[in-house]
């Protein structure tokens, strides 16, 4: 809530009575002239759409959606997520995709969760800084990307490649699939590289959202030594 407070989309602010840790929020609303006020916990149960609301309830403005195509121009890093149901899951992804520097997410409109409260709370306000195209196929959104310079790489349990073993600091989109499901097939067939992550356990994968923040640091790591590499500058000879 107080990264959507400095976006300036927080219009009220309701706070159950006793509640801790809220000191800084009250200030930050009073700061933007949000109007605030304290009720009684069974009040604010009521009004809230969840039970999980750390005793805050907010009146929030939608937020405005962006188009792939105003995603493309300028973007050396984007993320698909395809197929994601678990709306924790859909804001754990959007949440290492802010910090990895991502400019944007593709969530398709069909087949998946959408931007719920809970996807917003397990973002951290992520989605205040990371824009959202919502796009009706998923394939055509990834081939178009593909057309706009981007490589398609999708995190996949039966990738050919570890994901340390691919060149990963080209323009990219990432694509995380399902969790039951992962990659449907026609993504998958859209896809320029598909890696996997190794693992030494029994389980057959890892949860998606765990997934995607591994490989967008795999990603980071890769950009960060070719950056070093192109910035070292070889020592002149000595006499």
């Amino acid at each position: 809530m107080a990264e959507a407070l400095r976006a300036g989309r927080v219009q009220r602010i309701w706070v159950a009575v006793g509640a801790h840790g809220v000191g800084e929020l009250l200030a930050a609303a009073e700061a933007a002239r949000v109007p605030a006020e304290t009720v009684p916990r069974a009040e604010l149960d009521r009004m809230s759409p969840t039970p999980d609301h750390q005793g805050v309830v907010a009146v929030v403005r939608a937020r405005r959606g962006v188009s792939l195509t105003d995603l493309l121009p300028g973007s050396t890093l984007l993320v698909a997520a395809a197929g994601i149901e678990d709306p924790h899951n859909l804001g754990a992804i959007a949440r290492s995709a802010e910090a990895a520097g991502a400019q944007g997410l593709i969530v398709p409109e069909r087949r998946s969760v959408g931007i719920t409260p809970v996807a917003e709370r397990a973002a951290a306000g992520a989605f205040e800084h990371l824009p959202v195209a919502t796009v009706v196929n998923m394939r055509q959104a990834l081939e178009a990307c593909k057309r706009a310079g981007l490589w398609v790489c999708a995190a996949d349990p039966e990738g050919p490649q570890l994901a340390w073993e691919a060149d990963l600091t080209a323009r990219l989109v990432v694509v995380i699939g399902g969790e039951g499901h992962g990659l449907p097939r026609l993504v998958r067939e859209a896809c320029d590289i598909r890696v996997r992550l190794p693992m030494a356990g029994r389980v057959e994968s890892f949860n998606a959202s765990v997934a995607a923040g591994m490989l967008l640091y795999e990603i980071m790591r890769q950009r960060a030594v070719m950056t070093a590499s192109a910035g070292r500058v070889d020592a002149p000879p000595t006499s």
